[in-house]
């Protein structure tokens, strides 16, 4: 997905521990909502961001992290 202009990424509340690897790897695209569970805060993922969402996703303890 590297240079895809219309990454998205979207992050399953039911499935978020709030480990907080997302928000600590990549703040520009994820971040704590008032529940404590990660969420997405760009439309669509920055092309210089791709590959650090990706590995969010990939590393991900309960893969809460979604990519399309």
């Amino acid at each position: 997905m590297k240079g895809c202009a219309f990454m998205k990424a979207w992050v399953d509340e039911n499935e978020c521990v709030s480990c907080a690897l997302c928000v600590d790897q990549c703040p520009s695209v994820f971040r704590f909502n008032s529940s404590n569970k990660s969420e997405v805060v760009v439309g669509t993922v920055p092309d210089d961001k791709t590959e650090t969402v990706k590995l969010a996703a990939y590393e991900c303890p309960t893969s809460a992290i979604k990519l399309g």
